[in-house]
């Protein structure tokens, strides 16, 4: 549990980077409350995302990880925010991605984010 709650924190540092740094990541609310709410939800979001579908889709798509060296995750990362975007709205969080290419960028920044942040915090299983 200790680990879920590390790694959510996390995403939601991440995802709060690459909404800050005004990419086309937006997330809205009335207040800053709502909007911390509303990030935590994402995070979670993100995080089951990124647990269920990703290992799927890396499996299916192994050979086009070989081809391109490892490039490839930065498709599956655009493709896992993008997911998330349109989860969150089926949920009602206001959170939205505004396409592929800021999904790209938007996962090479969570990506970095969430190592660094991943360093930073403990490691408990």
């Amino acid at each position: 549990m200790t680990n879920f709650l590390v790694k959510t924190l996390a995403n939601a540092a991440a995802l709060a980077v690459a909404i800050w740094v005004d990419i086309g990541i937006t997330l809205t609310g009335n207040s800053t409350a709502d909007k911390a709410l509303a990030l935590i939800l994402v995070a979670v979001v993100f995080g089951l995302v990124n647990a269920i579908v990703k290992p799927v889709v890396k499996l299916l798509s192994l050979p086009l990880f070989v081809l391109t060296l490892g490039l490839f995750t930065l498709v599956v990362n655009a493709l896992m925010l993008l997911l998330t975007s349109w989860l969150a709205d089926l949920l009602g969080i206001a959170f939205h991605v505004d396409g592929f290419w800021t999904a790209v960028l938007g996962g090479l920044i969570i990506s970095i984010v969430s190592w660094a942040v991943n360093l930073a915090l403990p490691d408990r299983s």
